[in-house]
């Protein structure tokens, strides 16, 4: 199926917007002119538009004809911390903030779709355009549905897109099932006695039992957890001493990490493992032990009804060029929060080769205008086919 003529039209205008959302990215919750201008644009669209879910979140409605059913389909907002070091006109504007996964497209694509359902009107039924703030670990969804996102506009089914570096903008990777893992936050602080270097017979070595602990911890996703069941234990964070007192053992250590899972069995049993880990640790050096495990996001598992309908869409827009056995990623979206509200499907849409190895989250990263048009026509094609039997 080509990309339909009207949206052809608009790409000039949508490729323009995303590269000004590209050249001022604004973090979580700080979505102040970004949420401005999609509200505005819904608007001149003649989408009804509700402001401030989850702070900075805006949801555009669009009810057609008398069909009952209602989807809606998310796009997230917000950009990341980080600098950006390519050189390109609409590079970051803002030290230290970047677009660097993407988000700057999802907004563009989600906002073409409105403009072209606003205007072709080809569907009966509600569709509502959910515009989300920080995804990336500042819980968006998670407030956003606190503040009552599904009270207020309930949905048959919700949809969320993300581009995949890697697969080509005319691809797209639709599949049941889990398809991104639980993001949660584990800290472990041995509190030991601290004591002279050269005798550490007179204090308790929380660095010792750390070390101990740390060289234990995979033992957990190798010999607790059942191997048939991903699972991830990554420490990414150890304060300890000062680098300028080499003859001070420290009262305590403080480690923490990331734990990922695709199932919420695994996900309790990390939880369980790792402390009973730091807590036999601890008794065996004879010091004492803080923990905790933040329960963050959740896993996206797709439902199968909507993935069904999700690769309808896909096929009529895409054809052969459908992946329908895209691997699962360790990494983590709150769009899980949205799947536990209604039946979901999360889908990836081609960016093209990783240019230079810029993946998502790298300093060289850019969303690759060319999707823009094939990811319109899916979100339209979407809508069109599931609300179709209404009509």
């Amino acid at each position: 199926m080509p990309i339909p003529a009207r949206i052809e039209t608009d790409l000039p205008f949508l490729t323009e917007l995303r590269r000004d959302l590209h050249a001022h990215p604004e973090l979580g919750f700080e979505e102040e002119r970004t949420s401005a201008i999609v509200a505005k644009l819904l608007e001149e669209a003649g989408i009804k538009v509700h402001r401030g879910l989850g702070g900075t979140g805006v949801v555009g409605t669009l009810q057609v004809g008398n069909g009952t059913r209602t989807i809606g389909l998310r796009a997230d907002m917000d950009a990341l911390a980080m600098p950006e070091v390519a050189d390109r006109p609409y590079k970051s504007k803002f030290a230290g903030k970047m677009h660097a996964c993407g988000h700057d497209g999802h907004t563009a694509m989600l906002l073409g779709a409105a403009r072209h359902l606003a205007a072709t009107r080809d569907f009966s039924g509600t569709v509502h355009f959910i515009f989300q703030p920080a995804e990336e670990g500042r819980g968006g969804a998670r407030k956003m549905v606190e503040d009552g996102l599904f009270e207020l506009f309930p949905c048959d089914a919700v949809y969320g897109l993300h581009n995949m570096p890697g697969l080509a903008v005319d691809e797209i990777a639709v599949v049941e099932g889990p398809r991104l893992a639980s993001s949660d936050s584990w800290r472990v602080t041995f509190r030991g006695t601290g004591t002279h270097g050269a005798k550490p017979h007179l204090g308790k070595d929380p660095i010792t039992a750390a070390g101990t602990f740390l060289a234990s911890l995979q033992t957990i996703v190798g010999r607790v957890v059942d191997p048939l069941q991903p699972a991830v234990i990554s420490a990414c964070s150890l304060q300890a001493g000062d680098p300028k007192a080499l003859n001070v053992i420290p009262d305590t250590v403080e480690i923490g990490g990331t734990a990922r899972a695709y199932s919420p069995d695994v996900r309790d049993q990390l939880d369980e493992e790792i402390g009973r880990l730091a807590t036999g640790t601890a008794a065996m050096f004879g010091i004492a032990v803080d923990y905790q495990f933040e329960r963050r996001i959740p896993p996206v598992v797709n439902d199968r009804n909507a993935t069904e309908r999700a690769l309808g869409a896909a096929v009529a827009v895409f054809g052969e060029n459908v992946r329908t056995d895209f691997p699962p990623s360790t990494a983590g979206d709150d769009f899980a929060f949205f799947g536990q509200n209604a039946p979901g499907c999360y889908v990836w849409l081609g960016n093209g080769p990783a240019v230079d190895g810029a993946l998502h989250h790298n300093t060289a990263y850019d969303f690759n205008d060319s999707a823009i048009g094939y990811g319109v026509a899916f979100w339209t094609t979407l809508v069109e086919r599931e609300l179709k039997a209404e009509l």
